[in-house]
C-alpha cells in the first residue's frame, strides 16, 4: 500500500467516525429540546442538512476505501481528492468565523478539520503527474 493509499484509508476511517458523530447529534446537542424553539421549517432544515452531511461522510468513506487507486491515478480522482480537501479547508475557515478559537473545543475542531484536509490534500499533491 502506497503512502497515498494509506492516507485515503485513514480518511475513510475519519469520515466513518464523523458519520457516527453526526448520527448522535440529536442526543449530544439535545436537539429534541433545543430545536423546539425554532420554526418548523428551520428545525427541518437543520436536521435535513445533518442527515445529508452524514450520508456524504459515508460516501466519502466508501470512495476512500474502495476506490483509492482510482482517486490517485485519474484526473477525476484527483479532482475528487482536491474537492474533499477544499471541503475540510472551508469547514476549518468557517469554524474560525462562527466559533472563533477561544475555547478548547473550538481549537480541537480546528485541528480535526486540518487533519481531514491533510488526509486528502497530500495524496492529491503526491498524485500529480
Amino acid at each position: 500500500m502506497s503512502a497515498s493509499q494509506t492516507f485515503l484509508f485513514a480518511g475513510g476511517i475519519y469520515h466513518l467516525a464523523l458519520a457516527i458523530f453526526h448520527v448522535f447529534f440529536w442526543r449530544i446537542f439535545h436537539w429534541k429540546k433545543d430545536l423546539a424553539a425554532l420554526t418548523r421549517i428551520n428545525r427541518a432544515v437543520v436536521q435535513i442538512l445533518n442527515l445529508c452531511l452524514t450520508f456524504l461522510f459515508i460516501v466519502m468513506a466508501y470512495v476512500s476505501f474502495v476506490h483509492a487507486s482510482e482517486l490517485i491515478s485519474s484526473p477525476l480522482g484527483r479532482t475528487i481528492l482536491a474537492s474533499i480537501a477544499l471541503f475540510w479547508i472551508l469547514r476549518l475557515i468557517l469554524q474560525f468565523v462562527f466559533f472563533g478559537a477561544r475555547h478548547r473545543v473550538s481549537i480541537l475542531f480546528i485541528a480535526i478539520f486540518a487533519i481531514g484536509a491533510s488526509l486528502y490534500l497530500l495524496p492529491s499533491i503526491w498524485s500529480l503527474p
